[in-house]
């Protein structure tokens, strides 16, 4: 497990600390290789990220770059957040519908997620 991993999953134990909160996703082609992570900044209940910053990888599992680590954690003190939250799982395809493949349509580069629930991996037929 990297350092990333130990210093934000225990934040994220913590539980509700007060806002800000921080969100922490991770993305990838699969369900084992995490490519993306997306990291959001909310300010108070109801609301919407007020900066949300993506890191991605060449490849490789992001989850053991430190210098990406580093930015995040960077990125969570600058903007003083109190609570973290972060999926327990990869929950997605890395590509961003509209932008990398249009609207509606399934990524052709990720054919793992097509027919999957996105929170839970498992098959929906």
């Amino acid at each position: 497990m990297s350092h990333f991993s130990k210093v934000i999953r225990r934040k994220a134990r913590r539980g509700f600390r007060g806002y800000p909160l921080g969100t922490v996703a991770l993305y990838g082609p699969n369900d084992r290789l995490a490519t993306k992570v997306a990291v959001g900044i909310v300010l108070g209940e109801d609301d919407e990220p007020s900066e949300l910053r993506r890191w991605r990888s060449g490849g490789e599992d992001i989850r053991g770059d430190a210098e990406i680590e580093r930015d995040i954690i960077d990125f969570l003190r600058e903007h003083q957040v109190k609570s973290v939250v972060m999926t327990d799982r990869i929950i997605g395809c890395p590509h961003e519908e509209g932008i990398d493949y249009p609207e509606g349509e399934t990524c052709p580069e990720c054919p793992f997620w097509a027919d999957r629930d996105r929170w839970t991996g498992e098959l929906l037929h």
